[in-house]
């Protein structure tokens, strides 16, 4: 397999800041490279796409450099991993010998299950407990180790967050500047943004090579899209990694609650219940004309009378929503639809399957504990999904789950 060229690895690394240490960049390169082979040594031509190997060499190479450097994005997932869930690392039991924000086998191993997952098509809902994970964190963990006191500490974007902070005029175009990288190259950032930008350039209203288009929307992207294995905003990340913290949420003037017109229609009839379920569209569409009193003799949202096993939830403020094709997943005691064996098949791509699930009936499932059989494909494990859910949701769904 031919070796990640300096201009691949400069490319990786972003825009060069005028001080970079060409021993230091051969360091990383030869890295990269002895990655790559170890990589290829664990027999991950067997089962990934040989196009996928460099960039994941050049990922956990990044890794590497950041923690070196502690330049901030892996400290500050680790800090917000255990903020959100109460532990340092989704999936994965951390061994004693772990030291923060250092190198460590199971970062990596968590870092090649993120990269394939959201990189590789294929495999994109690879068991974090596949053994073939461990085999390929294990070769690239013994060389990191190996070169742990002798690595230099990376410069430019690794280290620049040290010196800025947010809010202060003189470092606004340096805190843009980070940002840029940060959404562009970073390893942490990059895997989980690969399904938004293959929508961004598949999107119809964008031309064949439109570069115009395309260079207009991902400057929107970096403002409107989410990024990273926890979903958060470009400006929540540089708080975070800058200044430790979250923005501060401006804070609407308190309004009086006006119910929803669907919300008290829909509990009256319904006993104080919140949510239904229905077989058929037909079933579907009367509901609509005798419960919420949608014109009779019309079908209604007729686009959806070719699915079946439709979800309708109302909110008190929101009003109502419509999901169809996922009742049969929903274990809730008032649903007659839910089918155990089509939920071990199916209930996963509630979680990782893009509109799919609407997020506020995927947060109601979660608080409920309403999808018990969901598991990667491939494993029984319901328990590493259930003790996961939000971490899922997050790294798959993305701005779909937390567009707020």
């Amino acid at each position: 397999m031919d070796k990640i060229t300096e201009q691949e690895f400069l490319y990786s690394q972003g825009p060069d800041k005028g001080k970079s240490n060409i021993r230091t960049e051969r360091f990383y390169l030869n890295i990269a490279n002895k990655s790559l082979q170890r990589l290829v040594d664990a027999d991950a031509l067997s089962w990934l796409h040989e196009q996928l190997l460099k960039p994941l060499a050049l990922c956990l190479t990044g890794y590497y450099q950041d923690v070196i450097a502690d330049g901030g994005p892996w400290h500050t997932f680790v800090d917000q991993c255990r903020s959100l869930y109460g532990k340092t690392l989704p999936f994965y039991e951390i061994p004693d010998e772990y030291v923060d924000y250092e190198l460590n086998y199971v970062d990596i191993r968590f870092m090649v299950w993120y990269f394939i997952a959201m990189s590789d098509d294929t495999h994109r809902n690879l068991d974090p407990y596949d053994s073939r994970i461990e085999k390929l964190a294990k070769a690239v963990f013994g060389l990191m180790e190996e070169k742990y006191e002798e690595a230099p500490i990376p410069e430019d974007n690794w280290t620049m967050a040290h010196e800025l902070e947010m809010n202060v005029p003189e470092d606004i175009e340096q805190v843009y500047a980070y940002g840029l990288w940060l959404f562009m190259h970073c390893y942490l950032m990059t895997p989980a943004f690969a399904l938004s930008l293959h929508h961004i350039l598949s999107d119809p209203s964008i031309g064949d090579n439109d570069m115009e288009a395309i260079g207009k929307r991902l400057d929107a992207a970096i403002n409107e899209d989410t990024i990273g294995p926890l979903a958060f905003y470009m400006r929540e990340w540089l708080h975070l990694i800058i200044d430790g913290k979250l923005p501060s949420r401006h804070k609407e003037p308190t309004k009086e609650t006006i119910t929803h017109k669907y919300y008290q229609k829909m509990t009256d009839a319904l006993d104080g219940q919140t949510i239904a379920f229905f077989k058929t569209y037909s079933e579907l569409n009367r509901f609509f004309i005798d419960v919420i009193g949608w014109e009779k003799d019309e079908n209604h949202l007729p686009q959806l009378s070719d699915s079946t096993d439709f979800v309708v939830m109302v909110n008190r403020e929101k009003g109502m929503l419509v999901a169809k094709d996922i009742a049969k997943c929903i274990a809730a005691p008032s649903n007659p639809l839910y089918d155990k064996a089509f939920a071990e098949k199916h209930a996963f791509e509630l979680l990782t399957v893009r509109g799919k699930c609407p997020v506020d009936l995927l947060k109601t499932i979660e608080t409920n504990g309403w999808l018990p059989d969901a598991s990667f494909p491939g494993s029984d494990n319901t328990t590493t999904v259930a003790d996961n859910f939000d971490f899922i949701a997050r790294c798959y769904l993305q701005g779909y789950y937390r567009g707020d």
